[in-house]
């Protein structure tokens, strides 16, 4: 859940609200202690959490009313000459430390998915990763590389791949958040998959 902001202030009741930033605040009386806001806060937690998700949404359905500014195909191809560079390295030292051997690494322009892992171990890995933060391109990496030990998304894959990525929650944000402009500039491209 994103952060949350505690205003005390000269009142004898406490609320919650989401603005449309997606900040959380909540509006607590000056003498209520910190337990009791937790409380508050925990009581809520369903409540926060569908309300959030309907302002993602509002949100997002918003920003796909503005148009895109589609990738050249210079931009991709350069996007996908670096990412050929970078991206095999990084996995091979991210297999060393999990255990783990894989096939062919493959950079593409795909419009539905940041990374795949095949069973014979093969991945493929999206060029707009060039555009992420290191962290992002790292759980990207982490999370294929994870599959070559669990096929599945069951609760032992995502403790795989929390422990060797114990911020991974963060990066999914992440991309939740930004990586769709991304992929909506890529499908606006000519040059995509």
């Amino acid at each position: 859940m994103e952060k949350i902001e505690v205003i005390r202030s000269d009142r004898k009741t406490i609320s919650v609200e989401i603005r449309r930033d997606l900040r959380i605040i909540v509006r607590a009386p000056l003498k209520m202690k910190d337990k009791a806001v937790k409380e508050f806060v925990k009581d809520k937690y369903k409540w926060i959490e569908s309300h959030l998700e309907k302002m993602r949404a509002r949100i997002e359905a918003k920003r796909l009313e503005d148009p895109v500014e589609p990738f050249t195909d210079t931009e991709l191809e350069e996007l996908t000459a670096r990412a050929r560079k970078i991206i095999p390295p990084i996995v091979d030292e991210q297999a060393k430390k999990i255990g783990v051997t894989y096939g062919k690494v493959t950079v593409r322009k795909q419009v539905s998915r940041w990374g795949s892992c095949s069973q014979k171990g093969n991945l493929n890995f999206n060029c707009l990763l060039m555009l992420c933060p290191d962290e992002v391109l790292n759980y990207v990496i982490i999370h294929e590389l994870c599959h070559r030990i669990y096929m599945d998304h069951s609760v032992l894959f995502r403790k795989t791949v929390k422990k060797y990525c114990p911020d991974c929650e963060e990066q999914k944000v992440w991309l939740r958040t930004n990586g769709r402009e991304l992929i909506r500039r890529l499908r606006s491209s000519k040059g995509a998959d």
